[in-house]
């Protein structure tokens, strides 16, 4: 449908650029922020994404599915830095191989950190080394993955959730085994996939479809319960 690799990856960016938050945020108040990395690459004619097992020996999200990422560091510029940075120490991705195409709007995890998701592609080629005091397993899941009902199941009126839990259950062909992805990393993995393959879900996604930035802005002033003018 979109010709050769190269042309899917250019159309993928340049769609996806134009929701690029650029300072539109700079107005909020100084927040505990995380950054983490959406990276997508091509593979067999369709964009896939990269997810991370954490280890079942870390004091937070032990053994749950995320994308590589963490808290800011004194040291990062900004969050692209954090999220490229945070990559590397997890699973081994070098920054110079990390092409970063947009940082979109900021949403609240449940531990109350403001976590800014930067998406960037990475080569098919890339062959993740996990930090095994962070990481268990990396995988690659076709982002068409998010937007079917087969695998998706949905939980309404979760305790700090502003929306409905997401939750899918993916068997990776590689390895046969199975991983839960839910929460922010389910809803981040649906709302990238909805951006970037400007295809509806079979499912009720939770959020404005037409324009999300609107919405999550509108999520997030009500979570700061701030009262700032829309711009």
């Amino acid at each position: 449908m979109y010709g050769t690799t190269m042309n899917l990856k250019e159309e993928t960016v340049a769609t996806l650029k134009r929701f690029d938050i650029g300072d539109k945020f700079s107005y909020l108040p100084v927040l505990p922020k995380a950054s983490v990395l959406i990276p997508l690459f091509v593979r067999g004619g369709q964009l896939h994404t990269l997810l991370t097992l954490r280890s079942k020996e870390l004091r937070t999200g032990a053994g749950e599915v995320c994308f590589p990422g963490g808290k800011r560091d004194p040291s990062d510029r900004d969050d692209v830095d954090t999220a490229l940075r945070e990559a590397q120490e997890e699973i081994g991705l070098p920054p110079d191989q990390v092409e970063v195409v947009c940082t979109l709007f900021p949403v609240f995890s449940k531990r109350g950190l403001l976590v800014s998701p930067v998406v960037g592609f990475i080569k098919e080629t890339f062959t993740p080394t996990p930090n095994p005091s962070e990481v268990s397993a990396v995988f690659a899941v076709p982002l068409d993955f998010f937007t079917r009902e087969k695998d998706h199941c949905i939980t309404h009126g979760v305790a700090g959730m502003t929306g409905p839990l997401h939750s899918f259950y993916f068997r990776d062909p590689a390895s046969g085994s199975q991983y839960h992805i839910f929460g922010l990393t389910a809803m981040l993995a649906t709302l990238v996939a909805v951006l970037a393959l400007k295809k509806k879900p079979q499912f009720d996604v939770g959020f404005d479809l037409v324009d999300p930035l609107a919405f999550f802005k509108k999520i997030l002033h009500k979570r700061l319960s701030l009262n700032i003018p829309a711009h």
